[in-house]
């Protein structure tokens, strides 16, 4: 099962970004988290890697976590076992020669995903994360206030949400996240990795 929302007693969220590293919308993002004092998870593209690493090293160098988005973006499930590993393992060493740790968390494409897509995350030690707000569609360019309200109605403590920085024009994306970051934090969230979220949730269940 994808990892969708984390039971936590903290008032904590996990902004995701997939399908970058982008030079010109991941920079935008970034300036956003370092001005709000938070962290999010960039599901990065081992291709996209390939041609932005410049960004997506700065992504690591600012504390944010890298999560595996696969290399080609494709539908896993449509593939191979070997295809299939090979798409996880190829992005895997790419983040890990680049930042110097291997991720830990990964996001099928499409959210695609059954059990060989688990089989294959699970040989890599991955926690398979989904999000609370894909009814916001952001990929589309619905319009911010389209973002803006399907993600508010799922911004709940523990909440995943998931939203993308590369593939496209994604200046809707960075308006909606730039609202809802100051609004979130103004009710006294804090901006956490997925990793992060997950250490909270288990201290949840140890205390709980």
């Amino acid at each position: 099962m994808l990892i969708n929302n984390v039971p936590t007693n903290r008032k904590q969220v996990a902004f995701t970004f997939d399908d970058g590293p982008d030079p010109i919308y991941t920079p935008q993002i970034l300036d956003i988290f370092r001005e709000a004092g938070g962290r999010a998870t960039f599901f990065m593209v081992g291709s996209q890697i390939d041609k932005s690493p410049e960004v997506a090293r700065r992504v690591q160098e600012q504390g944010h976590e890298i999560g595996n988005h696969t290399y080609t973006h494709p539908r896993l499930i449509d593939l191979s076992e070997a295809d299939r590993e090979e798409e996880l393992l190829r992005t895997h060493r790419s983040i890990e020669s680049l930042t110097g740790a291997a991720p830990r968390t990964f996001r099928p494409p499409y959210l695609a995903y059954d059990e060989q897509v688990e089989l294959a995350a699970r040989k890599l030690g991955y926690a398979a994360i989904g999000a609370v707000n894909s009814e916001a569609r952001d990929w589309d360019q619905p319009g911010v206030d389209h973002i803006l309200q399907a993600t508010r109605a799922e911004a709940n403590p523990g909440a995943i949400l998931l939203f993308h920085d590369g593939f496209g024009d994604r200046s809707q994306t960075v308006e909606a996240v730039r609202r809802l970051v100051s609004e979130l934090t103004e009710q006294g969230y804090s901006l956490v990795t997925v990793s992060e979220l997950l250490a909270s949730g288990s201290e949840a269940r140890q205390f709980g």
